[in-house]
């Protein structure tokens, strides 16, 4: 047997900053040496961030990105850790009569490169180029054709790129013929409900095509509507799991690994499609594994609050913002939004401002300051009546158009102190009232991020009440009160007014509205189904109709299999209806 420690640096990067994810690799790197690590891996594009998008698509971003990565060699050497392999992710361009697809241009291509003593010494550029949901890599990368091996010590480590454990073939069917003994995969997955048992079935599954232990490294942090888990593994080929790494964490997963040795000649000849480099050949000196602790998993709705407050904290640092601010209004959506928010940067981070109406009742006004207490936020009331008033008294409004006045004086409000004092303006907004167009354009829409953006109504309340169990578990005080849980939902814009005025009770609306939006059955399955003809015809109307709410809507992070925007991309102008069908 060989043995081997492996080094997986489950690190954030920030897509465009090659300086700052240069060094990050170069910290890591030194943290992993100074374990004892015989290789080290970093995540998809980590010397770039990840997606670029069409960023991919400027020369000079290329050339920085291969600029900096064999910078990066000369720096690893320079700092001593030379001798220690690195695989890092990074954007190159296609070799020189590479490509069949368009010869006449350097087509970028998402890349792996071996750093080893100073030098650039193996490169592997991705197969498999993902063209469904947010991806859309085959319209901006050109694929890679070989299977890249290297040699280290006396193992054979494979290295493949994301998307190429999730197709069959490509280079994890050659990895058994090329005699690898690790498949080391790096990736950017983003984190999306139920996906960790996906991966871990999915991992399982290739190494045991591969014949060989599997390492599914994956990178963590925000980057716009897209949030990484880490949620890294290592799989034996009988499908043990070895190590595995923590959820929405940066850690150095480090496992030590009993693999054989290698007995391919590289020099006998090997499979079409492989190629093997060696960066040293002297097997390790035995010595006495660590042992590896498995961390405990969050529960399903744990994951979710998880994801919320990481995607919107790295949203506002990785843009330079010091502090956000929203409308607290007592209800649940921005209760909800004000504690992740909290929980992100601070509540003293956090301006919470309450613009009470004449309809405001005196519940909610209490159930916000007990909030801003609980969390503590910079709290602020600003009543609207009398900008509404000297409104009215000069264009004579009613009816809803005096409703949604209300909820764009508060955004006035909002985006004034925002632009007074640099806060990032949140929107309170949830996917069902997305779904329908029960937003006000510019009222409850205005904000620069949208953190439940992708989060059901019901899940709201499922999030709501995880987080004061979480802080009953904690021996804390919960900070979201009782009554804004309990209390029926409501917009507040006229007497008595609640949502299901209007909507569908919020449980049966969900129910519809996930079936209708991200399994896009048509009206007439969803009435076969069971459910009411005049309630499907009511949703599917409102979802039709609200395309062009949602096209100017806020970035917010992804949770869901099929989030609005990248994820779904529907016309505006279509006279298209399901009623019609």
């Amino acid at each position: 047997m060989a043995q081997m420690r492996l080094a997986l640096a489950q690190v954030n990067a920030t897509v465009g900053d090659l300086p700052g994810n240069t060094r990050a690799v170069r910290d890591w790197t030194a943290k992993a040496l100074a374990q004892g690590a015989h290789l080290v891996a970093f995540p998809e594009m980590m010397v770039t961030g990840y997606p670029v998008e069409d960023l991919a698509l400027r020369r000079s971003f290329v050339d920085a990105s291969r600029a900096a990565v064999e910078q990066l060699a000369r720096d690893l050497a320079a700092d001593g850790l030379g001798e220690l392999p690195v695989v890092v992710g990074y954007l190159d361009r296609v070799p020189e009569g590479y490509s069949d697809r368009d010869p006449g241009r350097d087509l970028p291509q998402n890349c792996a490169a071996v750093l080893h003593q100073g030098q650039v010494r193996a490169r592997y550029a991705k197969h498999h180029l993902p063209n469904y949901g947010v991806f859309d890599e085959a319209r901006i990368f050109a694929p890679g054709r070989d299977l890249t091996v290297v040699r280290v010590g006396d193992i054979d480590v494979a290295i493949a790129i994301c998307e190429d454990l999730w197709q069959e073939g490509g280079p994890v069917s050659l990895t058994r013929d090329a005699g690898a003994e690790l498949l080391l995969v790096i990736n950017g997955s983003p984190y999306e409900e139920d996906k960790d048992d996906t991966r871990l079935e999915l991992a399982s599954r290739r190494a045991a095509q591969a014949g060989c232990t599997l390492a599914y490294l994956n990178m963590v942090g925000g980057q716009d509507d897209l949030v990484f888990d880490g949620d890294s593994v290592v799989v034996s080929a009988g499908g043990q799991v070895l190590a595995r790494g923590r959820q929405f964490e940066e850690q150095l997963l480090v496992v030590d690994l009993d693999l054989e040795e290698s007995t391919v000649d590289p020099l006998a000849g090997l499979p079409a499609g492989v190629q093997h480099v060696v960066l040293s050949e002297a097997p390790v000196a035995a010595y006495e594994p660590e042992p590896v602790s498995l961390p405990p998993r969050l529960d399903p709705v744990g994951e979710v609050y998880h994801a919320l407050t990481l995607g919107l904290r790295d949203y506002v640092r990785k843009n330079g913002f010091r502090s956000v601010l929203l409308g607290v209004s007592g209800g649940i959506d921005s209760t909800l939004v004000a504690t992740i928010a909290a929980d992100a940067i601070g509540g003293e981070n956090v301006v919470g401002v309450s613009n009470p109406s004449r309809y405001s009742s005196q519940h909610s006004r209490d159930d916000a300051a007990e909030l801003a207490a609980n969390l503590g936020l910079d709290y602020r009331v600003i009543p609207i009546e009398p900008m509404v008033s000297a409104f009215l008294d000069n264009v004579k409004l009613g009816g809803v158009a005096e409703e949604n006045l209300q909820a764009r004086v508060r955004a006035l409000v909002w985006m004034g102190l925002s632009n007074q004092e640099g806060h990032l303006v949140l929107a309170n907004s949830n996917k069902s009232e997305l779904s329908v167009g029960y937003s006000t354009i510019y009222g409850d829409s205005v904000g620069g991020f949208a953190p439940i953006k992708d989060v059901p109504k019901t899940m709201v309340w499922e999030l709501a009440r995880w987080r004061n169990a979480e802080a009953l578990r904690r021996g804390e005080k919960p900070p979201i009160p009782e009554n804004t849980i309990t209390k029926a939902p409501s917009a507040e814009l006229r007497p008595g007014q609640v949502d299901q005025d209007s909507l569908p009770p919020y449980d049966l609306l969900d129910a519809i509205l996930d079936r209708y939006v991200e399994g896009a059955e048509g009206r007439a399955q969803l009435i076969a189904d069971g459910y009411p003809a005049e309630v499907v015809d009511k949703v599917v109307s409102l979802v039709d109709r609200a395309e062009w709410k949602r096209r100017q809507f806020a970035p917010g992070t992804k949770i869901t299999a099929l989030a609005f925007g990248r994820d779904r991309r529907l016309p505006i102008t279509s006279r298209w209806r399901e009623q019609d069908s």
